[in-house]
């Protein structure tokens, strides 16, 4: 059995498989159908609890005390459908993912043994999940651990596989292959998914407002200041940021104290958390260049940042889908004794400061991890504050504790 993390993949030994949701609360659980281009082809590709059987997929109900599930069979696929996607949201009205852990299980749909299991991590205020999706990559079936939450229900992965929502009107209105969401008979009404072929493209949906330290956002309205545990997505007018680009760290010593010697680091992982290389002022350059070190800074003075670490997107080997920036005293000095720690994400090119992360908080220790950066299976690259301190003094006392944290 294979524990999968965002972006990872396992190929299909067997040609029928079920994926089972699970999670402390009753999911509603369905799954679309997608053509090469990533859409529905029409309101018989979209899989829930009023349509439960489709092309080579098939729904099942849990009934509130087992798991709901998605049996694909994928001899019985139709020609021209490549990706069938597992999706699911809370089936109360409005509830988000805070606090609710889900479990994909995927299974050997004949003798239901497991193939592999996924839980995506730090989940907030998404009212939807794309889950796993079930592919075809040169002629054979593979299974790829997905993740993407949406904090705009359905009519965010509607958005995503042109289909188009629109909230009921008050009075019934005729409408062309209209298909009703997944929801209970005694559910709110709620939304219209209206599929039309082919479909019309959709506007993307108004980012909606965060709770601090929670939900994601994009770089759409410019510069973003996160909170510890808040996420932004790194696209910008629709577009995947996939150019180079800065971390800059910074400090101070607190209260006008003695020199302090902190040392920032970039750790790189694999998909399943393993590490790959370190970038940090021992060795300057990691992944064939594609990640560089400024140097070491000894005293934590002066304005700007003390280090800065170069990243280009476009160049990172494709192994490389999680990267964890942190800093470490090797003196020993602890970060009660540093003032205005932060981190900020630039745009290489043009010096503009994209994303920043102050450090409000201090702990009497001697690292900190800052933020991350995961790769999604999309392929656009999510950052994360996290400003969590650990007991190590040099980057590699970071590894273990940074893959915790992806």
């Amino acid at each position: 059995m294979t524990a999968m993390t965002p972006g990872s993949n396992i190929p299909l030994p067997v040609a029928r498989v079920t994926v089972d949701v699970a999670a402390p609360v009753r999911l509603d659980v369905s799954s679309l159908l997608l053509t090469a281009d990533g859409k529905v082809r029409s309101d018989d590709d979209f899989i829930f609890y009023n349509q439960p059987t489709g092309p080579g997929v098939t729904y099942r109900s849990g009934g509130g005390t087992t798991p709901d599930s998605i049996t694909v069979d994928t001899a019985a696929v139709p020609p021209g459908i490549e990706k069938i996607v597992v999706t699911a949201s809370p089936d109360a009205a409005g509830q988000s993912f805070q606090g609710i852990e889900p479990t994909a299980t995927i299974r050997n749909a004949d003798d239901n043994s497991v193939l592999a299991t996924f839980t995506p991590p730090q989940l907030g205020s998404e009212t939807a999940l794309v889950i796993v999706e079930v592919y075809l990559r040169n002629g054979a079936w593979k299974a790829r651990a997905v993740g993407q939450g949406y904090a705009n229900g359905l009519s965010g992965i509607a958005t995503d596989f042109g289909v188009s929502v629109e909230e009921p009107a008050p009075a019934p209105a005729a409408q062309q292959a209209t298909v009703q969401p997944p929801a209970p008979p005694t559910a709110p009404p709620a939304p219209v998914a209206s599929v039309s072929s082919p479909p019309a493209p959709a506007a993307p949906p108004a980012p909606p407002a965060q709770a601090p330290g929670t939900g994601k956002i994009n770089l759409d309205k410019g510069r973003v200041s996160l909170q510890k545990n808040q996420t932004v997505s790194l696209v910008k007018g629709g577009r995947p940021l996939l150019s180079q680009v800065k971390m800059g760290l910074g400090w101070e010593p607190a209260y006008r104290g003695k020199d302090i010697d902190l040392d920032a680091s970039v750790i790189a992982y694999g998909p399943q958390r393993n590490h790959i290389d370190s970038c940090y002022f021992g060795k300057l350059s990691i992944v064939n260049g594609a990640i560089k070190h400024s140097g070491d800074n000894l005293t934590g003075e002066g304005g700007g940042d003390d280090e800065v670490i170069v990243v280009d997107l476009g160049r990172l080997p494709q192994e490389v889908t999680g990267l964890v920036f942190t800093v470490n005293s090797f003196t020993g000095q602890k970060f009660t004794e540093v003032a205005k720690a932060y981190c900020r994400l630039l745009d290489a090119a043009t010096g503009e400061e994209l994303v920043r992360f102050d450090l409000t908080s201090a702990e009497p220790q001697t690292g900190v991890l800052m933020a991350k950066m995961i790769k999604q299976f999309s392929g656009e690259w999510e950052m994360t504050a996290i400003g969590d301190f650990v007991k190590s003094r040099t980057v590699r006392g970071m590894v273990k504790p940074a893959a915790q944290a992806l």
